[in-house]
């Protein structure tokens, strides 16, 4: 996959470049990008740290010195179609500092302040104060299903 349409500040590092889509994005000045990792009209700082098979779809915007851990995925899209028709982008803030860790979904319109520290696994559904530590979101038991 090719960077694409996209500026790419000054000494970035993107792993595999043939491994990762980058379009219609502006990335800072000495971030590190691993392998398959979409980006796609985002804006992303300086210094940052994003990790493999992250997901940062339209209007993303992450601050400078921000750390993103592997499988973390942003949304934008709190109602979801195959079809454009009735389309809102809700975008992802993500301020200076922060840390989102692996496998977290961040879903549409939250802000995760700065220094704030999203622990791995997590589910992000509201904003996230300058400075917090938010975790989690454990599976709950629904039903056992019958086995036929």
């Amino acid at each position: 996959m090719p960077v694409v349409r996209s500026t790419i500040g000054k000494n970035v590092v993107i792993w595999h470049e043939n491994l990762v889509n980058i379009y219609d994005s502006s990335i800072g000045d000495n971030t590190k990008i691993a392998s398959f990792v979409e980006i796609g009209g985002a804006k992303i700082g300086k210094n940052c740290k994003i990790e493999a098979y992250t997901f940062i779809p339209p209007g993303t915007v992450i601050e400078d010195n921000v750390f993103i851990g592997p499988h973390v995925a942003f949304t934008n899209d709190r109602y979801p179609t195959a079809t454009p028709k009735g389309w809102v982008c809700e975008p992802v803030t993500v301020k200076r500092g922060a840390s989102v860790g692996a496998c977290s979904v961040v879903c549409p319109g939250v802000t995760v302040g700065e220094n704030a520290l999203v622990g791995a696994g997590s589910i992000v559904t509201r904003d996230v104060a300058p400075c917090q530590v938010v975790h989690g979101k454990k599976a709950e038991f629904a039903r056992v299903i019958p086995y036929e």
